[in-house]
């Protein structure tokens, strides 16, 4: 049974072309796409619009200036951490909407190309600033925390996509670098999930975007690998649409259920639909 593991992920030179497709979208949008409803139940379009231009201002002023404008409250665990982010969040989608949708094209546009610049410029081997806690991680190397910034982007912009209707990033080239991403979390999402040495449990997303992702148990943690010459013991199908809104927890497993096909040990299929590839 091969146990090649599976290799990093290079996302650089998609953050501007990934930017480039945003900017198109929110100048095509019309006054009532600015505020129709998205999959995030708390925002609309521009919601959503404005919480990307913090990432990139985030991203600009932290980890590029080093400017931490901000001291967190005591951090005693994720939750603390997650609900510490969900406040920032709702706070600057609060206070951003008195800025208008021209205004807010502007700054993505400035702001955009400045991030791209930043993030291209960074070391994929060097440590990086934040670790990827939903991955499990306490220290990451840059290619994964640029990979969950790309996550961030990309799911973000499709939320926007999908509440007016216009496609457009479901392609090979920006889709399957999310989603390879978001599965780096399934081992931490098994961590304390008990199953015999060589328990392997293979994802397939059911689209020529998408692939497959096997998920191995060795004698002392899950792990991913490229392949394993052996009949899974679970099988898990997902189809692409339905797997970015699951992992990002914009939708739970109980909603999408019966678009997905479980085989073999459906306990471990099942345990699958609770990855969360996103701080929340």
């Amino acid at each position: 049974m091969s146990q090649d593991t599976v290799s990093h992920i290079d996302v650089r030179a998609l953050f501007r072309p990934l930017d480039e497709a945003l900017i198109s979208l929110l100048k095509s949008l019309s006054a009532d796409d600015w505020n129709k409803q998205t999959v995030a139940k708390k925002w609309k379009v521009k919601d959503v619009a404005t919480h990307l231009l913090d990432g990139n201002i985030r991203a600009l002023s932290i980890q590029r200036d080093k400017y931490f404008g901000e001291v967190p409250p005591q951090i005693n665990g994720y939750s603390d951490m997650v609900n510490w982010l969900n406040q920032l969040n709702a706070d600057w989608v609060n206070a951003t909407k008195r800025i208008s949708p021209a205004v807010l094209i502007f700054l993505h546009e400035f702001t955009g190309k400045e991030t791209s610049t930043y993030f291209e410029s960074l070391d994929l081997f060097e440590e990086a600033i934040f670790p990827v806690d939903w991955a499990g991680e306490s220290v990451s190397y840059n290619w994964m925390h640029l990979s969950r910034e790309y996550t961030e982007k990309w799911h973000h912009q499709q939320q926007i996509r999908e509440a007016v209707g216009k496609e457009g990033i479901m392609t090979k080239q920006f889709y399957f670098p999310l989603i390879d991403t978001y599965f780096r979390a399934l081992p931490n999402t098994f961590k304390d999930t008990q199953a015999e040495a060589g328990t392997l449990i293979k994802t397939t997303i059911t689209s020529e975007i998408g692939g497959s992702w096997c998920l191995l148990k060795k004698e002392e943690k899950w792990e991913l690998v490229i392949t394993a010459n052996k009949e899974p013991d679970a099988k898990v199908e997902i189809p692409a649409e339905v797997s970015w809104q699951l992992f990002s927890k914009n939708k739970r497993a109980n909603e999408v259920i019966n678009q997905i096909q479980l085989s073999g040990n459906t306990v471990l299929a099942k345990q699958v639909l609770e990855m969360v590839s996103v701080m929340a």
